[in-house]
């Protein structure tokens, strides 16, 4: 019979363990989900579109479109397989090109949203438009 530790932990009376993982929760919860929700509410402002659509799945994948001054059909391609993952690419791109920023931007939002959606919400960034 073996226990490993996330047995142990799970099972404990409300010892150190228990207060590890909820820390650990109340971490994740904040870094990949608060911040970019804050920073995308922040960088649809700036854009001029309603920052309360940062929390509407789908409808927020459309605002990025027309940040970047994309056609509304790219939401529809978000549902092919394969071809989705241009989708995601043109959005996100066409965020970063409205806002002066270049490809290497683009991925960042794109993989790494908890640090670029704030970092063009709060930052000096300023709304250009697609040139």
């Amino acid at each position: 019979m073996s226990l490993d530790i996330a047995t142990v932990v799970l099972q404990s009376d409300g010892g150190i363990g228990e207060s590890i993982i909820t820390v650990l929760f109340l971490v994740f919860i904040l870094l990949f989900i608060l911040i970019p929700l804050a920073g995308t509410w922040k960088t649809f402002t700036k854009a001029d579109k309603p920052g309360w659509a940062a929390i509407i799945p789908f409808y927020n994948f459309y605002v990025m479109l027309e940040i970047g001054d994309n056609e509304w059909w790219w939401l529809l391609v978000l549902f092919v397989p394969i071809v989705n993952l241009y989708a995601a690419y043109k959005a996100h791109a066409g965020v970063a090109r409205a806002f002066g920023q270049g490809i290497g931007f683009a991925i960042g939002l794109w993989f790494l949203p908890f640090i670029f959606f704030p970092l063009l919400g709060f930052g000096n960034y300023r709304h250009r438009g697609t040139l």
